[in-house]
């Protein structure tokens, strides 16, 4: 070979702009053969090079050594001048440490708008630090339901696949709704750069041809470039343009968690990393407590099929929550719920919403407005909340398996039980691992837990967590 693919010993390094998108890298990438831990925080290059997996989930060996790193963001829920004061830092930590690529992962079904989550504005920050040629844009992810077809996003539920735009949950997002599918409409909202698109019939062409033709989709400066994306086989196509196109370190990448699935389909085929055969079984659990912050029409399917096998589903008073008066007594109540249910040997599951037209959603709104609250700092501190109650639910009942579900909860739950970085333990649903933490605590060191997006997983996704296995 003339030149190495590779020239990094850490391959990749990555942000994602909410939690639980960030877990679906790290499992991606650790499930086809690149060892991965997640930061909840930008780490430093000793502590990456440091880091010692517990369990190794994707190596080839028993060193214990990652070769890829994330970190676990929040920038689909901050406006562009929050993003300014966040994410600068970020990237420059990131920077310090050599990688190969550079991912700004964003969501599947693309979460953004112009005043909150702006992907066009948090990419403009990213290339200060990060300098490309152009920027890939590969936001399909068929394994995930998602697909990209001439430029326009697609997402399956169920038996079902939807244009974005009349999807049953993203066309009604409460924060980005998704009021158009095609991709270069959408983000040409967020930038003034312009958005080509390498469509299938150009990724059903002669390789040779491939190559051409992207060549001369580009201009002169750094335009996105957006991939259709409706199988494998489009991702591996992606996946040898990008890496046979790879000129400099940390080139920068955006979209989902596509992205590294392109990626190590061809490193595989080059044999340059072997996928890692691992155990789907992680056990069954004596205890499982859930944590629900989501709203979406998936967990509310999942709490109620927890309900049919005779589990606790425990609602928190969001307004209660919302309270400062009371916020105290409800976190409280809701503990002492959880442990009558533990000592019943069921399992807790404390939710906020039972799916987005859940009437506690409209009387919370309404709630906040009457009393002049910020809806959306608000909405922080009951994730926040839901954070305390599990850490006092634990420390009361020792280490249990956790899962929680929700973005923005899931994120708080983490800080709040002192996790700094997570690993793959065991898949249960693409894109919502069961993971190991590891924490400076003790005793949530080595926490098993699965932080998951509200749609992720199907109606026996918590089912699965307490097995320890997928249930299909």
């Amino acid at each position: 070979m003339a030149k190495p693919i590779l020239k990094q010993n850490t391959f990749l390094s990555f942000y994602g702009d909410d939690f639980t998108g960030s877990t679906d890298v790290m499992e991606m990438l650790a499930l086809n053969g690149i060892p991965t831990a997640l930061f909840l925080n930008a780490p430093e290059k000793r502590e990456v090079e440091a880091f010692q997996l517990k369990v190794g989930v994707g190596a080839s060996d028993t060193s214990g050594k990652i070769k890829a790193f994330g970190v676990a963001g929040i920038s689909r829920s901050l406006t562009p001048d929050a993003m300014d004061q966040e994410l600068p830092t970020i990237f420059e930590k990131i920077r310090n440490i050599p990688t190969d690529f550079f991912h700004y992962k964003i969501c599947s079904t693309f979460d953004s708008a112009v005043n909150v989550g702006n992907i066009g504005h948090a990419v403009e920050l990213a290339l200060e630090f990060f300098p490309s040629p152009y920027i890939p844009l590969i936001v399909g992810a068929p394994l995930l339901n998602r697909f990209v077809v001439f430029g326009n996003l697609f997402a399956r539920v169920d038996d079902t696949t939807y244009r974005l735009d009349r999807h049953p949950t993203m066309s009604k997002h409460p924060v980005t709704p998704m009021k158009e599918s095609d991709l270069r409409k959408h983000l040409s909202q967020q930038t003034s750069r312009h958005i080509r698109l390498m469509d299938m019939f150009a990724l059903e062409a002669q390789y040779g041809d491939q190559q051409q033709y992207l060549a001369k989709l580009l201009g002169p400066s750094a335009d996105y470039m957006l991939f259709d994306t409706l199988d494998q086989d489009h991702l591996k196509t992606i996946g040898k343009l990008l890496i046979d196109g790879h000129q400099s370190d940390g080139t920068l990448l955006v979209g989902s968690s596509g992205v590294e699935f392109a990626l190590a389909l061809h490193l595989q085929k080059m044999q340059v990393i072997k996928k890692v055969r691992q155990s789907t079984d992680a056990g069954r659990s004596g205890h499982l407590v859930v944590a629900a912050g989501s709203a979406a029409p998936g967990t509310a399917n999942q709490i109620r099929h927890m309900q049919q096998l005779g589990h606790a589903a425990i609602r928190i008073d969001t307004i209660k929550l919302a309270s400062e008066m009371e916020r105290g007594q409800q976190i409280e109540a809701m503990v002492t719920s959880a442990l009558q249910a533990l000592d019943k040997q069921q399992v807790p599951v404390l939710y906020s919403a039972l799916g987005p037209d859940d009437p506690a959603i409209r009387s919370t709104h309404q709630y906040l407005a009457e009393k002049g609250l910020d809806h959306k700092e608000t909405g922080k501190i009951i994730a926040e909340a839901q954070g305390h109650m599990l850490k006092e639910i634990l420390n009361r009942s020792g280490k249990l398996r956790v899962a929680v579900a929700g973005g923005d909860t899931s994120g708080y739950v983490s800080r709040v039980l002192g996790i700094y970085a997570l690993e793959t333990l065991c898949p249960i649903a693409p894109g919502a691992p069961l993971c190991v933490a590891h924490s400076k605590d003790p005793k949530f060191d080595g926490l098993e837990i699965a932080l998951k997006g509200g749609q992720n997983g199907n109606h026996k996704y918590f089912e699965s967590i307490l097995t320890g296995k997928s249930i299909n």
